[in-house]
Formats: structure tokens, sequence, C-alpha cells
């Protein structure tokens, strides 16, 4: 009986655990396959709508796998306007997905996102002033390049303000980056007051989030960034696993606490700022995502922050379908639309968390 009981705690562990492994599994393949169908759907649907065989015969057609080419408005459309805009959504919600993972996983917080530490206003600021400025010295990259060179520097001013005795302390840098964003919100404004009809119209468009203007060259400057980003990130798993324990039971178990903090904050400051400086600021993804999938399938992050690449891109592959094809012939302004969506759901995690707990407090 005493040895029976003694071997029980283990094996109940392994079970839970195999459980957890066929869970991610089974998720991972559901997440894949769901993105699979909203690319294709992405990419058929529209004003000019293309069969959902003429996308995958002009596909096989172009990787000279056999297949045939589509008529020349139809190959037009499909690969300078649809594909372009497919595989942006895909790169920017997957950026946005995992960098909530991280953020999250770093603060221990399931409320972080990338926007609490300024790198989405400080990109914002970036792009805001290219527009009101007229600024043109990268051609059609400028815009891309302001706001991504912004995004990065106010993070790492976020970083330095809120060190203190050579240690970043958590509520410092969430409160240096609340100061952040207010200013970076007060510079917009200006920037805003000064300019002209134009550029206004201009950095709304841009502010409220869009995937309307995918190019092939958007593509090739958000792929490096987010490619690299995406890469690392799974890394550091076990590493925010162990900071999951605390700060000083992490340090015991030879977690270098201050270095992992510095180097994925830099990974989720490259991936948002990737991100926002092509699509604009496209909020609740980085949030949501990760929140959802560890309701699933608990906190470990050798899932979840793969995981929420994928489902991050999901997302974005859907919201930008709808966005498109819901108001038709208009357009609705994505980050509009994930904001729509996001907040009353988000509302609802928020209840559903708190009644868990016993109650609102």
């Amino acid at each position: 009986m005493t040895a029976a009981a003694h071997h029980s705690p283990a094996g109940t562990d392994g079970v839970r655990t195999v459980r957890r492994r066929g869970r991610a599994f089974t998720l991972t393949v559901v997440l894949t396959a769901a993105l699979l169908v909203g690319c294709l759907l992405s990419a058929g649907l529209g004003a000019y709508s293309i069969p959902l065989g003429d996308v995958l015969s002009s596909v096989q057609h172009r990787t000279g796998l056999g297949g045939q080419a589509l008529d020349r408005v139809g190959e037009s459309v499909l690969w300078n306007v649809r594909l372009p805009r497919v595989v942006l959504a895909l790169l920017v919600g997957a950026s946005l997905g995992c960098a909530g993972a991280l953020m999250q996983g770093v603060f221990g917080n399931p409320l972080a996102e990338p926007g609490v530490i300024g790198i989405s206003s400080g990109a914002a600021v970036g792009a805001v002033a290219c527009i009101a400025l007229g600024l043109d010295f990268f051609g059609n990259w400028t815009i891309t390049v302001c706001a991504f060179v912004a995004g990065l520097a106010t993070v790492l001013l976020v970083y330095v303000l809120s060190r203190s005795g050579g240690r970043t302390e958590v509520v410092t840098l969430i409160l240096t980056g609340i100061a952040v964003n207010a200013f970076a919100g007060a510079l917009i404004g200006l920037f805003i007051f000064f300019a002209d009809n134009a550029q206004i119209t201009q950095i709304t468009f841009w502010q409220l989030g869009s995937l309307a203007q995918a190019t092939w060259p958007k593509v090739l400057a958000v792929l490096p960034c987010a490619v690299l980003g995406l890469l690392v990130a799974p890394f550091y798993a076990r590493e925010l696993d162990l900071l999951a324990l605390g700060e000083r039971p992490a340090r015991h178990l030879g977690v270098d606490v201050e270095r992992l903090r510095i180097v994925l904050v830099l990974v989720v400051a490259l991936l948002t700022a990737a991100a926002v400086a092509v699509a604009g600021i496209i909020s609740f993804v980085g949030l949501l995502v990760p929140h959802l999938l560890r309701m699933a399938n608990g906190p470990g992050h050798r899932f979840l922050v793969p995981g929420s690449a994928l489902g991050g891109a999901l997302v974005l592959v859907a919201g930008d379908l709808a966005a498109r094809t819901v108001a038709d012939p208009a357009e609705l302004p994505l980050g509009v639309l994930t904001a729509l969506l996001g907040s009353p759901f988000f509302f609802w995690l928020l209840r559903r968390t708190r009644r868990k707990q016993g109650g609102w407090a």
C-alpha cells in the first residue's frame, strides 16, 4: 500500500505529461490545417474570385510541378495582389503571436503584450514622423525603416531607463513603458497637428492597421526579422518555464535572468517593430492568442511559443480575409477589426479568470 502510494504521484505526472504532449500535437495539426485552408481561401476569395482548383494549379505551374497558368488578369491578381498579402499576414501574425507569448513569459503575466514596453507606439512615432515631415531618403522603404528603427530605439530607451543597480525590475519596466507610451502618443498628436490633410489621411490609415499595401518588397522587408525572431524564440522555452517558478528559483537552477530578459526583449522588439513597420498597429493578437493556447494546453513554453506563432498567423490570415470581404467592395481596417473582436473576447477571458479565482478583486 505504501509503495503504491509512493509511486502514484510519479505515475500521475507521467500520464499528465503524455496527455499534454498529445494535446499539443493535436493542436499543432489543427492549427496548421486551419492555416493552410485559410491561406487558400484568402488567395481565392475577393472582388475578383479565383476558384480553389485554379489557385492550386497556378501555384503548381509556378513551382514547376505541372498545373496550368491562369489568364493574364487572374495571374496578376493572384501573384501581385493576393499572395503577397497572404504571406505578409502569415509573417506579421506569427511575429505578433510569438512576441506576445515571449512577453507574457518574461513578465510572468498573462496580460502582458508587446505594446506594454512601448515598441508599437515607438514604431508608430517613427512612421508618423516620416509621413508628416515628408521624408523620402529610402524611397518606398522610408516609412518601414523609420518605424523599425524608432521601435527598436524605444525599447532600448525603456530598458536603460528602467535599470537600477545592474538589474531591471519588471514593475519598473512596465511603468517606464507606460510613461514612454504616453509620451509617444503626445508626439504622434503633435505630428498630426502640423500635418496637412493628405498626410493626416495616410497617418490615420497606417494607425488603423492594414495589409492593403502588401507587395513582395514589403514581404522581403519583414522576412529576415520575422524568421530570425521566430527561429531564436523556441530555444528559450526551457528557461522561460524555469522563470515561471519565480526569479530566485530560476537563478538557483542556473538561469541568468537578467541576460534572458535582455535577449528576449530584443527578440520581441525585432518581431514587433518589423510587423508594425509594414502593417501599422494591429492590437490584441499578441495578447489573446497565447492566452487561449495557455488555456487549451497549459503554460509550457515548448508548445506555447511556436503554437502562438501558428495561432497568430491563423488569426491574421482569417482577419484579413474578413476585412476584405465583410463590407465588400469597401475594406475594413484590419487593426480596427482585431480590436472590435478582441476587446469583448478579452473582457470575457478576464471575467472567466476572475471567476476561477473566486470573484472580482
